[in-house]
């Protein structure tokens, strides 16, 4: 019976390790994803501004075409 429970005791023991490295793995796996997601957040930002620059240039140039059109 003792080498029963001692046999339990060092499976446990196993899968308790098995289970911290998976942590970790998941922790580690975790910040790159996070890291990533900052990343495409900022270029999102930076490419939604670049569109709003180029609307608001394409809008002035309309304006300048229909205020020459009417000269």
């Amino acid at each position: 019976m003792t080498d029963s429970v001692s046999e339990q005791m060092v499976q446990l023991e196993q899968r308790v390790a098995r289970l911290l490295q998976l942590c970790e793995q998941l922790r580690s796996e975790n910040r790159v994803l996070l890291a990533s997601q900052e990343s495409l957040n900022a270029e999102r930002a930076a490419l939604l501004e670049k569109n709003e620059t180029a609307r608001a240039r394409i809008d002035a140039m309309i304006s300048r075409l229909k205020a020459l059109e009417h000269s």
